[in-house]
């Protein structure tokens, strides 16, 4: 259980929307992490002169030509952007206020209506209910429009507008004009309720695990981490669960495109698979270091497993897969990682935004820094074009060669229905979020 005054986190920032998960690197948020600067800085500080900014500001709105283009709160924000890409660092990033507004947090669930939403010609549109949620239970359906919210109309609205909108406290209700896919229009009153987003799917890519000749795979598990929230470890104790109960004589575990999650819950998956050894070691500033082992007693510590990274595999992703590669529990096949290997910590800003600095480093069983380096995996495999085109995973294929020992080569053009769009080619910039990079949700 995290503390209200301290929690973990350990991945990239997802800039997202609505149901986007948070990732938001390996976050460490301390007790006081309210933006005031420790008593060193004062001096530091009081040798710059920041009124330069907002003269700077004034006079742009009172001369500039195309006054049109001038926003003060873009130029704000753009010159706090631009003081941090002088670091160039990943894990230093400010986070506006309208985001950190529609983030879902560590515990991995939001209240809202539980839908993911996309901005698409000038239309909100539906790009699925989550299961079980009120969006479901009201009848929502992919490809609906949502024409209205609470009487006012969507038309030219962003995604992020959209969000803000549509989510609320849950228990409260929000009005949508509706216009399904069949062309019926309606208005549904919904009453928002607390969105669970699951971090742990066990469903391989087209719903069944085949290999590259297109044979259906059933003594081989599948489990995919889309990120490390507060509900991942006890998610992964059932998974694990399942697959060894059922004689499975190894395991895939699809780290693509995740980008990290709570500390505590990537350390807590890594000792499901560890009885012992080194999961990570931390390294501050001043040198020192805190280096965290495996228990014994974990679910899944005799089962063989290959792991598949790609290049949005970051931060916590990066931290399990070197926990299980360098004590002999897993072999990674794939691309190398994204190279996420700094520790930050989070301040809560006056302007309701957040500001993530790094302020140490992690490392590896071995003593390794991967940070903008990455892990490259034992067995290189890349996803081609072509590979893509006929949603052929050659990454799955190559993992489910080495457990069972063998070979396959893929078949020549296989059906969608057989084999599955890759999760490497749905996401298409780091830190996004595998299940929802291009949309958002309610």
């Amino acid at each position: 259980m995290l503390k209200a005054a301290r929690w973990t986190v350990v991945g990239l920032l997802a800039v997202s929307v609505l149901v986007l998960v948070f990732a938001i690197g390996y976050v460490r948020g301390d007790a006081g992490g309210d933006g005031s600067p420790p008593a060193n800085a004062a001096s530091a500080s009081a040798a710059t002169d920041f009124s330069n900014l907002n003269q700077i500001i004034q006079i742009l709105q009172s001369r500039y030509v195309d006054q049109g283009k001038l926003d003060r709160q873009t130029l704000y924000q753009a010159a706090i952007n631009g003081m941090l890409q002088t670091l160039s660092d990943s894990g230093v990033f400010y986070v506006d206020p309208n985001t950190v507004k529609t983030t879902v947090g560590p515990s991995g669930t939001f209240d809202g209506i539980g839908a993911t939403v996309s901005s698409q010609s000038n239309q909100i549109v539906i790009v699925a209910p989550i299961a079980g949620s009120p969006a479901e239970r009201a009848g929502i359906k992919p490809g609906d429009i949502i024409e209205a919210v609470d009487g006012e109309s969507t038309a030219g609205w962003t995604q992020e507008k959209a969000v803000l909108k549509i989510r609320g406290p849950r228990g409260t209700k929000v009005q949508l004009k509706v216009k399904h896919v069949d062309g019926r229009e309606e208005t549904l009153q919904i009453e928002r309720g607390a969105i669970k987003v699951a971090s742990v799917n066990t469903q391989p890519p087209g719903g069944v695990l085949k290999d590259g000749a297109g044979d259906t795979i059933t003594d081989i598990g599948y489990i995919q981490i889309r990120e490390f929230t507060e509900t991942t470890d006890n998610e992964m104790q059932t998974a694990l669960k399942d697959v060894v109960s059922t004689g499975k004589k190894g395991l895939i575990l699809d780290l693509r495109n995740n980008p990290g999650g709570l500390l505590r819950t990537t350390r807590d998956v890594a000792d499901e698979f560890l009885n012992n050894g080194t999961i990570l070691t931390e390294q501050e500033r001043d040198g020192s270091k805190t280096t965290y082992t495996a228990t014994p007693g974990g679910a899944a510590t005799d089962i063989p497993v290959v792991i598949i990274l790609n290049r949005f595999s970051a931060s916590g992703s990066e931290v399990l897969s070197a926990a299980l590669h360098d004590n002999g529990r897993a072999t990674i096949v794939g691309e190398k990682s994204f190279g996420k290997g700094t520790v930050n910590v989070s301040n809560n800003l006056k302007d309701g935004g957040q500001l993530y600095v790094s302020i140490a480093k992690w490392l590896t069983p071995k003593g390794k820094q991967i940070d903008e380096v990455g892990i490259t995996p034992d067995v290189p495999v890349a996803l081609s074009n072509d590979d893509i085109d006929q949603q052929r995973d050659v990454q799955l294929f190559k993992a489910i060669d080495i457990l069972r020992g063998t070979n396959v080569a893929p078949v020549a053009t296989p059906s969608a229905s057989t084999v599955g769009t890759p999760a490497a080619a749905t996401t298409a910039a780091a830190g996004s979020t595998p299940a929802a990079a291009p949309t958002a949700g309610g």
